[in-house]
């Protein structure tokens, strides 16, 4: 079946992995990937896809409603996965106005452009698919409560042998919003207006929440690469607090293949979470990859603990995020393929790897290559 699919937030780091999953998995499908290439955007992400006949880049800004409306109607789009959003906490904290704007306003313009072109069409909704990708974070905080002297981690998770969580609860489909950031709360709003257009206009939506994503691509603000470039490079390693804010962390490879799996055989109007029956304490996160990244550069055992700086905590930083991912592996038969310690060498040798990738972040190189290369329509 030929599909013309629009994966918006394409260059960045989970869109990255979509889209090429995408485009090398199905050749008959037309996908388009959609980005404003603002500073997290990245199209070296995709060299080794961008020259397939079944992809194309488009820049434009999401809030641009006119635009995409008019894209809809050229490519004759019948899919959506939307992905593009400013995620950093950090930066919704010193600029929470962008982050309602682009999260909010822009998912709202991306629904109203398919409302109206899909419901134009005469077979309406049939076929067509919104899928939103949203965040854990929109549930806000759980308890690293435990039994009086039992030190966690002490409760194994029953859906995924194995594993071991922080506390006795979790976040399921069900669970309340309660966001705490302003990108939370950003990402929540837009999560609402989603599922308000299944709800007021029957448009095939879907939802899916999804733990913290690393691999390669990531852009260097957010933790492990960061980290793993600050340890190369022998610089200072800043902790919130005492690290001891618990994570779910999944590998980014298997998140795309959630998306796959839910965009083809996900329910309308479900919402599926997806996580990595992974948690870990940040400062535990650290000193793996401080271990890793030592043993890969030949450097001695814990050469680089005396990196680790503790700083003032984060304003409103959540204590802990667990997914529950039941629903998605019984519903879909979708599970995650990698054990941290697995995923985090791999990720680790990957950026070692492409220090060329990283110091043109790093250096702002990458803007200026693809300042001029393409214009907004």
């Amino acid at each position: 079946m030929k599909r013309n699919i629009v994966i918006t937030g394409g260059a960045g780091f989970i869109g990255s992995h979509v889209v090429r999953l995408f485009v090398n998995k199905y050749p008959g499908y037309n996908i388009i990937n959609l980005d404003k290439l603002t500073y997290a955007g990245n199209l070296a992400n995709l060299k080794d896809v961008e020259d397939k006949p079944n992809y194309k880049f488009v820049k434009m800004d999401i809030c641009d409603f006119d635009a995409f409306f008019k894209l809809m109607q050229d490519e004759k789009v019948d899919g959506i996965i939307h992905l593009a959003a400013e995620s950093h906490v950090d930066r919704s904290i010193k600029d929470p106005f962008t982050f309602a704007k682009t999260n909010v306003m822009g998912t709202l313009a991306l629904l109203q452009a398919a409302k109206l072109y899909w419901e134009s069409l005469p077979e309406k909704y049939e076929g067509k698919r919104f899928y939103h990708i949203s965040t854990d974070e929109v549930y806000g905080a759980l308890s690293m409560n435990h039994p009086e002297g039992i030190e966690p981690p002490f409760k194994t998770v029953a859906s995924s042998e194995g594993h071991k969580a922080y506390g006795d609860d979790f976040f399921y489909e069900t669970t309340k919003y309660n966001p705490h950031s302003p990108y939370s709360a950003s990402k929540a709003s837009s999560d609402h207006f989603v599922r308000a257009y299944h709800d007021t206009y029957g448009m095939p939506t879907i939802v899916t929440n999804c733990s913290n994503n690393y691999g390669p691509y990531q852009f260097p603000e957010k933790l492990i690469p960061l980290f793993i470039n600050n340890i190369r490079n022998r610089k200072p390693l800043p902790v919130y607090g005492k690290g001891e804010n618990v994570r779910d962390w999944l590998y980014v490879e298997d998140h795309a293949r959630a998306i796959d799996v839910i965009f083809h055989e996900g329910k309308v109007a479900e919402t599926y979470n997806i996580g990595g029956f992974n948690e870990w304490k940040n400062i535990d996160l650290i000193k793996v990859m401080i271990k890793t990244v030592d043993k890969i550069l030949g450097n001695p055992e814990d050469h680089s603990l005396d990196l680790i700086t503790y700083v003032t905590d984060r304003l409103g930083h959540d204590a802990r995020y667990a997914i529950d991912s039941t629903k998605l592996q019984k519903d879909l038969g979708w599970e995650p393929s990698l054990q941290f310690e697995e995923g985090i060498e791999k990720t680790v040798r990957w950026y070692l790897d492409n220090q060329e990738w990283m110091d043109s972040i790093t250096s702002g190189e990458y803007e200026k290559y693809y300042a001029d290369m393409y214009k907004e329509r």
